[in-house]
Formats: structure tokens, sequence, C-alpha cells
């Protein structure tokens, strides 16, 4: 049997977001599949040619999920299907979202929603190495408390295990339709963290 003390420490270091991701969501309701499908098509295009004409590149557009399916109602309710694309734009432009916000409801109106937007980090390597720094700092010094107490001295580490968070700023906003937004929306980001759990084992001196 092993003996020593295992500890957890933990560390975390708060950076300045660099990155704004955005999701957008078109939906459509129809009598058929390809009707619902084929309307959900046009007006996605219509918001990417609209986020394009922002300055937005392809290749910070992307598809982050694609729905179909038969939307119920009330019995003896004529048959619906609804149709879904949501669309996630990331952007270093941290002042641009009302700007892409209402791109996107002039081209898709009322089929638009918006289900989040998130301020993130885009390289956290320096982050992680001061709060994993931190994190070995404090599970040292609980361990080296518990050797005192118990009346041991402390030794050499035998194991780690590593875990880390990260809490970008997000808002989300759920919302099921767009609305008439007659101006743009300023949003500021906060800061954006990393966390870092240490699991440490010192054996005993």
């Amino acid at each position: 049997m092993d003996t020593g003390v295992t500890v957890v420490g933990s560390g975390q270091v708060s950076g300045t977001p660099d990155v704004l991701r955005v999701s957008f969501g078109v939906e459509q309701v129809a009598p058929d599949v390809a009707a619902a499908v084929a309307r959900v098509g046009e007006r996605t295009d219509a918001v990417i040619a609209a986020l394009r004409g922002r300055g937005i590149e392809a290749s910070q557009l992307g598809t982050s999920a694609v729905n179909v399916y038969q939307d119920y109602k009330e019995p003896d309710a004529a048959t619906g299907y609804r149709a879904s694309h949501t669309i996630t734009v990331e952007t270093k432009d941290l002042t641009g979202f009302g700007a892409l916000l209402n791109a996107a409801v002039d081209a898709a109106g009322n089929s638009l929603g918006l289900h989040g937007l998130q301020f993130d980090i885009e390289d956290k390597t320096e982050l992680l190495t001061q709060a994993r720094e931190l994190a070995f700092q404090q599970a040292r010094a609980k361990a080296e408390h518990l050797a005192e107490l118990a009346g041991f001295s402390l030794g050499s580490v035998t194991a780690i295990a590593e875990n880390h968070n990260q809490f970008p700023i997000r808002r989300a906003y759920n919302a099921s339709k767009a609305v008439d937004l007659g101006g743009a929306i300023n949003v500021v980001p906060g800061d954006s963290s990393v966390e870092v759990t240490l699991e440490v084992h010192f054996a005993w001196a």
C-alpha cells in the first residue's frame, strides 16, 4: 500500500476575451418536408450572404445543427413539418455583434432566432500554465500542512492528475423569433477565466 498524502489544489486565472461566437437559427414550418427544408435553405443562404456582406469570411461560418421533424399541433389540425438550421459565427470583432444581428434579421426576418453569444479566449496556453502553477502551489501547501499535522516530512511527488475548465462569458437569448430591433445592440465582454485542478500524491520522506 502506498504511503503518503493525496491532496487537491486549484488555480484560476482570468484574461481578456479576443473571440466572439454568435449562434443564429433559421426556422420554418411548411405543410411538407420538402417545402420546409427548401425555405430554410433559402433563408439560411440569405443570412450567410448578409453576414459575408458584413466582412465575415467563409472560414468564420459553420453549421452547428440541422433539424427536420413533424410539427405536432392540436388533434385534427393540419400536419406540418418544421425545419431549422443553426449557424455559428466566429469573429475577432468584439464590438460587431449588433451589426451582425441586424444584418441577419434583415435577411431572414421573423424566421431568425438568436440562440446565444459567447466571448472567449482563442489561445489559453499561457493562462493554463499560470493556473497550473497556482494549483500546484496550493496542493503543496496543503500537503505540507497535513504532513506537519501528522508528524511526517513531505517527500517527492509520485502521481499527478489534472483537470481544467474554462468559464467564457455567455449571453443566451433562447428567443424563438427575432424582433425588429430598430438599432444595434451593443454588448460588452467581461473577463474569461480558466481553472486547473490538480490531484497530487506526495510520498513521505
